[in-house]
This record gives C-alpha cells, structure tokens and sequence, in this order.
C-alpha cells in the first residue's frame, strides 16, 4: 500500500510521465471506443491522430498561459478575446490536419476543402471539431487542477509534517536540561552531605543521559526502555528522599515489543515528585502503574500533595515544564489516539493517560 502510494505521487509530481499517460490513456480509449460501437478502428485512430496537433496546443495554451497569465490575474476581458480567437485557430487547425491525415492515410474517407472553405465555414467548426478538441481540453485542464490541489495538499503535509518533527525535537531537547538540573541538584544534595551513595547517582545519571541522547532519535522506542529508563528516575529520587517517600511502580506488559514514542511519560513522573515530596516535609506517596493490551497502554501517576497551605503558589496554577512538554507531545505524536486526565484534591494529585496503540 505504502510503495503504490509513493508511485502515484511520482507519477504525479514527474510532469513528463504524468502528461504521457494522460494524453496515451486518452489515445488508447478511442480504438476502445469504436469496437464498442462497431465502428471503424482503423478510422478511428487516424481520426484520433488528425486532432491531437490541435487537441495539444490548446490544451497547453489554456492551461499554462491563458489561465494563469490572464483569468488568474482578472485579465477578464482579454481572457475572453483570447480564447474565442484561439478557440477558432485550434479548430481550423484541427480540420486541416485531419484532412491532409485522412489524405495520406485513407484516401477513401478524403474530402478535399481549401483553406478559404473551411474558413468561411464556422458552423461546421463548432459542430464537429470543437467536441473532438476542447473535451480533451477540458479534461486536461480539470486534470491540471486536480493535480495542482494535490501538490498543494502535498506540499502543506511535508511542511506540516516537518514543523511537527522540528517541534518534537525542540520538546526533547528542552526536557533533558529541566531533568538534568533537577538530577544535580540531587546530586548536589548528596555530596555536600559526603553521601557514599553519589557515585551511584552519576552512575545511574550517565546511563539516563546516554538514552536521551542517543537512544531517542527515533520515533518510538520499545516500551521496557522506557520503564528501565522510569526506573532509574525513581532509583535516583529514592537515594534522595529516603524514608521520607512510600514509592510504589508496578508494570506488566502484555507484549515484551510495545512501542511508544520517547520521553512521553518521564515527566509525568517528575511532576509527581516536583510537587509531592520535594514539597512536603513530612511522609509522602507516589504510586505508579503501568500496563497495555493489545490495543492500548495505560499509564497513572499519583501522588499525595504538601499539607502546607502556603505552598508556592506557581507550583499550584501550573503543572510545570515537563507536564506542558507531555502534553505537547502527546499532541504531536498521537492526536487524538490519547485520553489525558488529571485530578486534584486536598490531598493528592493523579494523572491518567490512555492512548491507543493501533
């Protein structure tokens, strides 16, 4: 499906190849078209070949000057005169060629006419050869529009499509500085304290840094990095918070080969200690769980909230730089194959996201 999908577009985008099989599929119809009707096919392909000269100049006339060069500019009036005059220069034209075709070809159908006959003659101009030329005409120039809308479309997809990657990209970059400043200040924290638990931190903080960097350039990622890389993330909030937070991260997969795109969930996971324990001073709890089925992952993050009232008030009215990124890219990669809700009481904060798989 993919691979005729990107033939039809380099049909359409080569012009060469696309005007060739426009006017063979045209040719090609018309012998068709005479055994259908016990005609003559032998007729009718000299006939055939006898208005293509004309069929050609004005189709190409009328849709790459006239057109865009007069009745797109609002050059009303000489749109109008040209194309009577051009309309009546083709069909001379095309009589003409038929006659010295069918001369040359089936002397039998020969009917001699000079040039002054078929000029003064416009009746039979408009009768017999205006359908012959200007239905191809017009069938080229409805082809021409609907080619030029699809590039259009195709154009603004490309265009829309790479604002969407520069987007991601920019999202992911801005994530890893918002974790790494957060991580060392943790570490901060532990080595002016000559904790013997920092070379762990730099450890753990070294592997993360390499899977944001290096593993994350595409656009999903199997699941389980992501849950080994939430892992580490708690590991090191844990050596921070010690006793003081009741963590709990279940998980189960139905399939070891979930994809998800990266970096979507980790700051969920930050968000919970941004703004549970890191701001309480007593006991705190985050709990979080994941899992899928064949159609869908599912992923909550609780956290309980600071019994001080006079918490900082920023922190209250905005999820933070990582919950905004999440969002975004949930956005940008999912649209509306997602669910997100989050839930506030006195007591506790919960994010909820459920996002469609296939």
């Amino acid at each position: 499906m993919v691979k005729r999908k990107h033939l039809i577009d380099w049909v359409i985008q080569n012009r060469v190849v696309s005007h060739f099989i426009f006017w063979f599929s045209l040719f090609i119809i018309l012998p068709i078209l005479a055994v259908l009707n016990d005609g003559s096919v032998e007729k009718t392909l000299v006939s055939g070949l006898g208005y293509l000269p004309a069929q050609l100049l004005a189709s190409y006339f009328l849709v790459y000057y006239q057109v865009p060069k007069l009745l797109f500019k609002k050059k009303y009036f000489l749109f109008g005169v040209s194309f009577l005059i051009s309309v009546y220069v083709f069909l001379v034209i095309s009589r003409l060629s038929s006659l010295y075709l069918s001369k040359a070809l089936l002397p039998q159908y020969y009917n001699p006419k000079s040039l002054i006959s078929i000029l003064e003659d416009p009746f039979h101009l408009a009768v017999v050869h205006f359908p012959s030329v200007y239905v191809f005409v017009f069938l080229m120039f409805m082809t021409k529009a609907f080619k030029d809308r699809f590039e259009e479309r195709h154009q603004l997809e490309v265009l829309q499509k790479e604002k969407a990657n520069t987007e991601l990209k920019f999202l992911k970059a801005q994530t890893n500085p918002h974790f790494l400043f957060n991580t060392l200040n943790n570490l901060y924290s532990l080595t002016l304290e000559r904790s013997e638990k920092a070379p762990e931190v730099v450890l753990k903080l070294s592997g993360m840094l390499d899977y944001m960097l290096y593993q994350c350039k595409d656009d999903e990622v199997p699941v389980k990095k992501e849950i080994a890389f939430i892992q580490d993330y708690i590991d090191l909030e844990s050596l921070r918070y010690g006793d003081k937070l009741s963590l709990s991260f279940t998980h189960q997969l139905h399939a070891p080969n979930v994809m998800i795109a990266p970096l979507i969930l980790i700051s969920f996971v930050e968000n919970a200690f941004k703004h549970g324990p890191s701001k309480n001073l007593k006991d705190s709890t985050i709990r979080i769980e994941l899992t899928t089925n064949e159609e869908q992952l599912h992923f909550k993050v609780l956290n309980t909230l600071p019994t001080n009232k006079q918490a900082d008030t920023e922190d209250e009215t905005r999820a933070g730089i990582g919950f905004s990124n999440s969002q975004r890219q949930l956005e940008l990669n999912y649209k509306n194959n997602y669910d997100l809700k989050s839930t506030k009481t006195d007591k506790d904060f919960q994010v909820s996201l459920t996002i469609n798989l296939k």
